[in-house]
């Protein structure tokens, strides 16, 4: 009797055990989520390093119940894959620059559009415009739309000196988006489509001579070995997305998920207020390794803004109702 009821008791408490295990389970595998993020550019640059930044802040105020691990320079994905890589849920969190994706949804190359916004403040105006809109068509998509890394104002890279629009006729244009492939094209240039990860390549094989992209790319490719050229035409200052796939966002706790958009909030904010101080930084290191760093000619800068009219005039039409509603707000 005494075995018996011994046997009786294990198996009892066994069983309260085995439902009590059952119902910690699921919260355990919720909290103990690690999540891969791929990017496309390379670790040092200062975009790259907030999101290191943005992943460990996660990391400890989520107690661990969310980590994630950055794959910058295209390692886990190259920059053209990872919004789809996102959206079909190879990974569940990707930093995406969205502008090469506004031929699906041309809200999301509206930063693109050349002298639209040229300094800080008619950025942070026109993405407060544009954001909705950017995160309803994200959503269409089964994404979601965390915060958004701004880039140095746009100058213009050169092989040999610019002083018109006519002198890029017939230049090969690296060109990375439906925008910048435009302005090639209306530049009487000649566009190349490359990545941010083979600019090096380009320029060194004569594959691209000039190019707009910001002072990070500029110091962090070594352009110097390349062209002699950079001229701050301010042409546009976009922005890259960190998004995020609506099924893992909505497998995380009401709690981490607070935490993950207090978080990204934070991080935007930093990382708009180091573009300025890290564009200056950028200016000087070109500078000290013999590039020549000058304000466009009068007759190069009014060319530009006419190609730039033409485009906005372009980019409504195409964007629509909501490009309308987009350009009627930044504006007003």
């Amino acid at each position: 009797m005494t075995n018996l009821n011994l046997s009786r008791r294990q198996s009892l408490k066994l069983g309260l055990l085995g439902g009590l295990a059952t119902v910690l389970t699921p919260r355990m595998t919720l909290a103990a989520q690690n999540w891969d993020m791929p990017a496309a550019y390379s670790a040092g640059n200062f975009i790259s390093k907030s999101y290191v930044s943005f992943a460990e802040k996660i990391a400890d105020k989520t107690g661990g119940e969310l980590s994630i691990t950055v794959h910058p320079g295209g390692s886990l994905y190259g920059g053209s894959d990872i919004l789809r890589a996102v959206r079909e849920g190879q990974v569940p969190i990707g930093a995406r620059f969205l502008a090469p994706h506004a031929a699906e949804a041309p809200v999301m190359g509206v930063d693109t559009v050349p002298f639209l916004a040229t300094n800080r403040e008619e950025a942070r105006r026109l993405y407060d415009a544009s954001r909705p809109y950017v995160e309803a068509a994200l959503e269409e998509r089964g994404l979601k739309l965390l915060f958004a890394p701004i880039w140095p104002p746009q100058g213009l890279f050169s092989a040999k000196p610019v002083s018109s629009v006519a002198d890029m006729e017939g230049v090969r244009f690296r060109a990375y988006d439906g925008s910048t492939t435009r302005l090639a094209e209306l530049m009487g240039a000649i566009p190349t489509k490359t990545e941010a990860s083979g600019i090096a390549q380009a320029f060194s094989t004569g594959q691209a001579e000039a190019m707009t992209a910001s002072g990070a790319i500029g110091v962090f490719q070594k352009i110097w070995d390349y062209v002699d050229h950079f001229y701050t035409i301010n042409a546009w200052m976009p922005k890259s997305g960190v998004i995020v796939n609506l099924e893992s966002w909505n497998s995380l706790g009401d709690d981490t998920r607070s935490v993950v958009l207090d978080v990204s909030a934070e991080t935007e904010a930093a990382v708009w207020d180091e573009m300025e101080v890290q564009n200056e930084g950028y200016i000087k290191t070109m500078e000290e390794n013999g590039m020549i760093v000058e304000a466009p000619s009068d007759e190069l800068i009014g060319g530009l803004r006419e190609i730039g009219a033409t485009m906005a005039e372009e980019w409504a039409e195409s964007a629509g109702e909501v490009g309308e509603k987009v350009l009627a707000a930044y504006r007003g």
